[in-house]
């Protein structure tokens, strides 16, 4: 059991290296300029709560990076 659970945690610290924006690697990549490096972005849609209409924030998935918040390589923004 206990090695079971230190795999488990070694899992969790890969994928936290993976995703992490700021991470130093090898190669130079560009943060998504629409996005600011966050995925994604605002879509305010209209909504009814409590008897009013209300605008709500969900957000959506970045059309330009695809939700991939870098790109490859050195992109100037256009």
């Amino acid at each position: 059991m206990g090695e079971d659970e230190d795999f488990d945690d070694a899992e969790e610290e890969f994928e936290d290296e993976e995703d992490d924006l700021f991470a130093v690697t090898p190669e130079p990549r560009t943060v998504c300029h629409l996005c600011g490096g966050a995925g994604f972005i605002a879509s305010p849609t209209l909504a009814i709560i409590g008897g009013a209409p209300r605008t709500v924030d969900n957000g959506r998935e970045c059309p330009h990076c695809q939700g991939s918040r870098t790109f490859n390589g050195l992109i100037p923004p256009l």
